[in-house]
């Protein structure tokens, strides 16, 4: 990120009319875990997601979006994405590349990686046949929905591809005897 401070909520919006996309928003008690989002999701149609940071062995910054159901396997995650072995991403990290805290990681937070485009973005399939989608506005404490082509509309606006991947770890196949 540069050295101007991260994009606010009201940044972001004003991005997104620029771009002219249209969200809505719905305000509520900050979350901080997809368990703890239960609750806000029930009054939301659309796909809501889990976020994850991740960085490799040889330091590339990846940003994984996900239905909050979806089990990925990052013991293999290198194998379908083709990078080094990952980890979680410390929180330090995250607001040096994405200007958001632990709990509040959304693909929106890419709006402060546009001059120096470190994070690469990777996207789960099933995720984005979803027509809406949810994330959090860069705060935990709401939530706002985007159609999928919308969403794709601002990853280009930012300067981002993503890679779109079926990440749902595979079910045990094995046959016993």
């Amino acid at each position: 990120m540069s050295s101007e401070p991260p994009a606010t909520r009201q940044d972001l919006f004003d991005f997104l009319d620029q771009l002219g996309i249209q969200t809505s928003t719905h305000d509520h008690e900050a979350v901080f875990t997809v368990q703890e989002s239960h609750k806000i999701k029930q009054d939301l149609p659309g796909g809501h997601s889990k976020n994850l940071f991740l960085k490799d062995k040889k330091g590339n910054l990846m940003l994984v979006v996900c239905l909050n159901d979806t089990e990925v396997d990052l013991k293999s995650f290198h194998k379908k994405y083709e990078c080094g072995r990952v980890s979680f991403g410390n929180a330090d990290l995250l607001w040096e590349h994405l200007g958001v805290t632990p709990g509040s990681v959304t693909p929106f937070s890419l709006i402060n990686d546009r001059q120096e485009r470190k994070v690469q973005l990777v996207l789960d399939a099933n995720m984005m046949e979803m027509e809406l989608l949810n994330f959090h506005p860069l705060e935990n404490t709401a939530t706002t929905t985007i159609t999928s082509q919308d969403l794709l509309a601002f990853f280009h606006a930012t300067g981002h591809k993503p890679t779109i991947l079926d990440l749902e770890k595979p079910q045990d196949e094995s046959i016993h005897a």
